[in-house]
């Protein structure tokens, strides 16, 4: 099973389907693989038929453990597995038997089928679990019938849901459930798509198909690049089709009803410390990992697991939108579009970044902001139909499988209308904020750069009477991009799904969200300031501290693209290095845990004896009295006459 798949998959199935041979066939390119068997044996000639078979087929090079005994061993097994092992569970059909067995009862089955996710959440191994499908057969007509189905059942659902990939397999034929490809959009809504080869290279979608990155892959398993498309935002009013947002309640008719206050997921507290702590036991030749210890810790509070794994499946979200008026000046008309479609080409930075890193690319297009010195950016409407817009880009990205999400942005005026809400928000002065405008010939152009200033200026004195609520600021000051941003970072939290940050657009959406569900900062990420005020700022007042100092200049979203693979390098050293060797065992040269503190054979201490100070040469430290008055003394020094020391 390749390092560069995933780690854990479940595989489900019927009675003879397949299943456990295709389970072994993903693991069979492992140097070695410990076999996790559950069933009980039985006196049934037919059962002990049935494991013989299973025996026969193992490799001769796997390793056994038995766990039918104590049903809450597996969870240890998986638990204590390390990152260079594989591991194959086969099945949790008997897992359950066993656990429901009066042999173990009175037992609590709840806490042990929680601890057995918790384990598979952690699990720093690769592995690959099976368990049979009965969802699809009748109700069975016998309470002992029922107490199993709704028992593997609720196992299987929860297993699923931690796993990175989920296959069904049918007649001897996997069918892939988990993750499922990006669900199409409204047929009202106009889609345009491209996909992004490794290379780099722009061909036309063919619906559903996801494109498989270069190297190993699991058989039958598609490695998690997302096909980038180009989604323009629907209508305002037109419906959505209702996100499952994890605790936001309640949810309102054709979206998520986003107000302040939302209820959503927190990053493990206690994962982040304890991956750190981690860190420290690792054989590293120097002092360790150093900033990147913070992508670490941040890794495994979003991952819920002190072992966090790199991040595979990342898809870029680049927001196209412009905003009118004196925000924009100093921008050449049509340059923005012209970088949408060189995405959507495959061409330019963003896509070359995005293919280089094996992430998707998917262009958003969201409504042009009105000119905020004179009236609001958006409309009411606007800002709702932004906002669940946003929410649903990030749940379509969970049902995909991706595990990070980088938000991009090529508008005319981002920088600009960030720069507002930073105003608005934080209190802060638009000149402080507002980085410099650079012309096509690259010099600073002062005067645009003053134009924008005062834009910024004006659309504050215009809205000093009106409420500076998160919707609020968004329809004055934010715009489309923003408002989108918003809704993503919103969807991005409530699916438990970081986000990389490193621009404008970026830091004033989590800006925004802050004060609609003050958990959705913790899972944000800030690559890098771009060496922009606005951003530095922004980030200050959110308590993120960017990773880098790269100070590049090519567009926001390109700087997290860069920083993104020395993200997974870090986290893959965190991941597969092994504990460094006990130092302890022996004393050395330079021990200094003996006791024996009398004189060696020569009646001279010890050499490792500290000899008492010579309280002449060295007296103790005084510290040193000034000639004249002190700082807070009005009184002359008194006169010295004391005439000279005594000898």
């Amino acid at each position: 099973m390749s390092l560069d798949g995933w780690n854990r998959v479940l595989v489900l199935g019927g009675i003879r389907s397949g299943k456990s041979e295709f389970a072994e066939s993903l693991v069979a390119d492992a140097a070695t693989v410990r076999y996790v068997a559950t069933a009980a044996g039985d006196d049934d000639a037919e059962w002990a038929a049935r494991l013989a078979a299973h025996r026969a087929r193992r490799p001769a090079g796997w390793s056994t453990e038995e766990t039918a005994s104590d049903p809450r061993r597996l969870a240890d097994v998986i638990s204590a597995a390390r990152p260079d092992e594989t591991l194959l569970v086969d099945d949790l059909g008997g897992w359950v038997t066993v656990l429901l067995d009066p042999a173990h009862q009175p037992a609590d089955d709840t806490v042990t089928i929680d601890e057995l996710i918790t384990a598979v959440r952690g699990c720093a191994a690769r592995l690959v679990l099976v368990s049979p499908e009965v969802g699809l057969s009748l109700v069975p007509t016998t309470p002992l019938g029922r107490a199993f189905t709704d028992a593997l059942g609720v196992v299987n659902r929860a297993v699923a849901d931690v796993c990175d990939v989920v296959l069904l397999v049918v007649a001897g034929q996997p069918c892939q459930l988990k993750p499922a490809t990006a669900p199409a959009l409204s047929t009202a809504t106009e889609v345009t798509a491209t996909e992004v080869t490794a290379t780099g290279a722009a061909v036309p979608a063919t619906g559903a198909t996801v494109p498989t990155q270069a190297g190993p892959v699991m058989a039958a398993v598609p490695t998690p690049v997302s096909p980038p498309v180009t989604t323009p935002l629907p209508p305002a009013g037109s419906a959505y089709a209702a996100p499952t947002p994890t605790i936001v309640e309640p949810v309102a008719a054709g979206g998520p009803a986003i107000e302040p206050g939302l209820e959503l997921p927190m990053p493990d507290e206690y994962a982040g410390p304890q991956a750190v702590e981690r860190l420290a036991t690792l054989d590293v030749p120097g002092r360790g990992f150093g900033v990147l210890a913070q992508v670490v810790s941040f890794a495994a509070g979003t991952q819920g697991t002190s072992t966090p794994q790199p991040w595979r499946s990342v898809r870029v979200l680049l927001l196209h939108g412009d905003h009118q008026g004196g925000a924009a000046a100093g921008t050449l008309p049509g340059e923005s579009g012209r970088r949408a479609d060189q995405a959507r080409a495959g061409q330019g930075v963003l896509a070359r970044l995005a293919a280089e890193g094996a992430a998707g690319l998917q262009v958003i297009e969201a409504p042009t902001a009105a000119p905020i010195e004179h009236e609001p950016a958006l409309t009411a409407e606007q800002v709702e139909s932004a906002l669940s817009y946003g929410w649903q880009l990030a749940e379509e990205a969970s049902d995909a499988g991706v595990q990070l999400l980088v938000l991009a942005a090529c508008g005319a005026g981002t920088e600009a209308a960030a720069a507002a809400v930073l105003a608005a928000t934080a209190g802060a002065e638009a000149p402080a904020v507002l980085a410099r405008v650079i012309n096509e010939s690259g010099e600073f152009n002062d005067a645009s750069w003053m134009i924008r200033c005062a834009a910024i200026r004006d659309a504050l004195h215009r809205t000093r009477g009106v409420a500076r609520d998160a919707k609020e600021v968004l329809a004055q000051l934010g715009g489309g991009d923003i408002a989108v941003a918003t809704g993503v970072l919103l969807g991005a939290t409530a699916r438990r799904t970081p986000v990389l940050l490193d621009g404008p657009v970026g830091v004033a959406a989590a800006l925004v969200s802050r004060d609609l569900a003050g958990q959705a900062r913790h899972w944000c990420l800030l690559a890098d300031d771009g060496d922009q005020p606005a951003v530095r700022l922004a980030a200050d007042v959110l308590g993120l501290t960017p990773l880098a100092q790269l100070k590049l200049d090519l567009g926001e979203g390109a700087n997290a693209l860069t920083v993104l693979p020395v993200l997974r390098s870090a986290l893959t050293l965190a991941a597969a290095l092994p504990s460094r060797p006990d130092r302890t065992a022996g004393a050395g040269p330079d021990d200094t845990s003996r006791n024996d503190t009398g004189p060696d054979d020569s009646g001279s201490p010890q050499a490792d004896e500290a000899p008492e100070p010579d309280a002449e040469s060295e007296p103790d430290f005084r510290e040193p009295e000034p000639d004249g008055p002190g700082p807070t003394s009005t009184q002359p020094a008194p006169a010295d006459h004391s005439g000279s020391r005594a000898g």
